[in-house]
């Protein structure tokens, strides 16, 4: 039987591919578990430097596995939300590590979602978005009513919501829903380029700036600017620091090691 997440190392990339291409990679109970072991392993490797979500086939992720609630009454859905897609999002957002989502095909539901959760959301010409739970009943979750007005606005976030309306990625592309849209062909060696590079960044300063960014959501200004002060502090007690100032003076490429602050 095909492992629902294939999980591999491309040097200090961890790849993470949903792999139910038949479905066109529904989420089930078994790729949340699979999912919520690989970032447990991805917190605690310091190797991994970068992460890299895609999908297996022609899809991204359907979203929820529909055909396993065949025949069933109503029920709790929020239960399963707090269960796997709430720590799965929160986990995405707070890895001290950049995360790159790959939509090289469909992503609906909670799949578009899941995609938006990652620092930098990149798809292939081929691929699109649909907040599909209208359809079936349902309002958008797996941070979907967060992050669309943040990234489209309200109007477009409203539209999106409420019609289910499916969305190109190069429209997509040109709301700032995402990051970029590429040509299909080598569409997956691009991504993995992308995050190849993220990897050879300062990674204590990547972390750094995915905390300020996600703080600034809530903070006013005067709270933001406190906490790039406090982070920048931190920033400048980090070898990566010192490297990548001596390799500016040196007029060479730096070497970022992505070791942690002094504590002096």
């Amino acid at each position: 039987m095909a492992e629902d997440l294939i999980v591999h190392s491309e040097g200090a990339v961890r790849v993470l591919t949903l792999n139910r291409p038949e479905k066109l990679n529904a989420l089930n109970p078994a790729m949340h578990e699979a999912l919520a072991d690989a970032f447990t392993a991805i917190e605690s490797d310091d190797s991994v430097r970068a992460v890299l979500l895609t999908g297996a086939g022609r899809g991204f992720c359907a979203g929820a596995d529909l055909t396993q609630n065949m025949g069933s009454e109503m029920r709790d859905l929020g239960a399963s939300i707090d269960k796997h897609y709430n720590p799965l999002v929160r986990r995405m957002r707070t890895l001290p590590k950049p995360v790159v989502s790959a939509v090289n095909g469909v992503a609906a539901g909670a799949g578009a979602n899941l995609a938006l959760a990652a620092d930098i959301v990149i798809a292939a010409e081929s691929a699109n978005f649909t907040q599909a739970f209208i359809r079936i009943g349902l309002m958008p979750d797996a941070g979907g009513t967060h992050f669309l007005p943040h990234l489209v606005g309200d109007a477009r976030a409203r539209g999106l919501a409420m019609t289910g309306e499916t969305i190109t990625a190069r429209q997509a592309a040109e709301w700032g829903l995402i990051w970029r849209c590429l040509p299909d062909e080598g569409f997956m060696d691009a991504a993995l380029a992308l995050a190849a590079d993220l990897a050879a960044k300062p990674t204590q300063a990547l972390a750094a700036i995915k905390r300020a960014l996600n703080a600034s959501g809530t903070n006013d200004m005067d709270a933001q600017l406190d906490l790039e002060r406090d982070l920048q502090r931190g920033l400048g007690r980090t070898p990566d620091f010192v490297e990548g100032v001596r390799a500016f003076a040196e007029k060479r490429p730096a070497r970022f090691t992505g070791a942690p602050a002094s504590r002096r």
